[in-house]
C-alpha cells in the first residue's frame, strides 16, 4: 500500500494515519508532497480526486481519502489489530470522540495550527480556542477516568491516532490543561510511532512563511 502526505512539521491529517500505520506495523510506501507549492494540487490529484491529503492507495488499487475512512479501512483490512476497542460501547465512543476530531474544533485549527519545529508558548488564545482546548481536555480526562489508560481507550488505538497532532499543537503553543490531560499529551508524545513522525518533521527543511509568524 501506499500513503501519500504532506509535510511531517504541518500536515496534521496526514499524521493520522501514518502513526496507526507505523504503530501496528502495517507496510507501506510513503509519498510525501510538499505543500504550498504552486503545483501541490496538482501533485495530490494524482493519487487523490480531492487534491488533498492524506490519501491511501491500497493494494488493490483503490484510492482512500479522508483520514477516518482511511483508518476505518484499515481497521477492516487488519481486523487482527486492535485499532478500535473490542468492547462494543467502548468502540462506539472511541468512534464518536474521533468523529468530533475530524468535524470540529475550528477555533482550535485556526489559531493553534500545527507546527512540530515551533514554540508559540500562550499564543493563539482566543476565547473560541481556549473553548475547544477545555473540551478536549474534558474528552480525554473522561475516557481516561472511564478505561483506565494509559491511552484513551486503554492501548493506543485509532482515537489516540486522531487526537495525536493535537498534542503536536498543545507542545507548540503550551495552553494550560489539568494534569491528567497534561500527562496523557506526554504519553502520546513519547509514543514510539510518534516520536518516529516527531524526529522526521525535525529533519524537514521546507518552510510554509505562513504558518512560521505568530503575531
Amino acid at each position: 500500500m501506499k500513503l501519500v502526505i504532506g509535510d511531517k512539521n504541518y500536515s496534521s491529517w496526514s499524521m493520522r494515519p501514518w502513526v496507526l500505520m507505523k504503530h501496528f506495523g502495517i507496510p507501506f510506501e510513503e509519498i510525501k508532497v510538499w505543500l504550498g507549492e504552486p503545483d501541490t494540487r496538482a501533485s495530490i490529484l494524482q493519487h487523490s480526486p480531492t487534491g488533498k491529503v492524506p490519501c491511501l492507495i491500497t493494494d488493490d488499487g483503490a484510492s482512500v481519502w479522508e483520514s477516518v475512512a482511511i483508518m476505518e479501512t484499515l481497521a477492516e483490512r487488519f481486523a487482527q489489530s486492535p485499532m478500535w476497542p473490542r468492547d462494543a460501547a467502548a468502540r462506539a465512543h472511541a468512534r464518536s470522540i474521533s468523529a468530533e476530531m475530524h468535524a470540529g474544533f475550528g477555533e482550535l485549527r485556526t489559531n493553534m495550527w500545527m507546527n512540530i519545529h515551533a514554540s508559540f508558548p500562550g499564543k493563539g488564545a482566543t476565547p473560541g480556542a481556549l473553548a475547544d482546548v477545555a473540551r478536549i481536555d474534558a474528552l480525554w480526562r473522561d475516557c481516561l477516568d472511564t478505561y483506565g489508560g494509559p491511552f484513551l481507550f486503554g492501548e493506543f488505538g485509532i482515537a489516540d491516532a486522531m487526537y495525536a497532532p493535537v498534542v503536536m499543537r498543545f507542545n507548540t503553543w503550551r495552553p494550560v490543561l489539568s494534569e491528567p490531560a497534561a500527562a496523557y499529551a506526554r504519553r502520546l508524545t513519547d509514543a514510539p510511532a510518534v516520536q518516529a513522525w516527531i524526529a522526521d518533521a525535525m529533519r524537514e527543511t521546507h518552510p510554509i512563511a505562513y504558518y512560521e509568524t505568530c503575531e
